[in-house]
């Protein structure tokens, strides 16, 4: 893997983060509660229980915000990533 390489990937990983955060942030509130938790979220309501379940689909749609910011975010980055490296002269041999 050359240093362009691990730029890019360098920049992927840091888009990945900045997006799902930002996903995670503008997630849509839950009534009387508002905004679910994280680990609520991170399961797509999974662990929710009894009547709790009402908000399955608050917390379904919460975590598609953070992988929606997580791909764009992962795109974003790998391009920027590679606008960064350019086209930068590269030793020979």
């Amino acid at each position: 893997m050359n240093a362009m390489t691990g730029k890019v990937i360098l920049c992927c990983a840091l888009g990945v983060i900045l997006g799902a955060s930002t996903g995670y942030f503008y997630r849509p509130s839950a009534i009387f509660i508002g905004q679910l938790p994280f680990d609520v979220v991170i399961t797509r309501g999974g662990n929710l229980k009894g009547l709790d379940q009402i908000y399955l689909e608050v917390a379904k749609s919460s975590f598609n915000y953070m992988l929606i910011g997580g791909i764009a975010g992962a795109i974003l980055g790998a391009l920027a990533g590679k606008k960064l490296t350019g086209n930068s002269p590269t030793k020979a041999g």
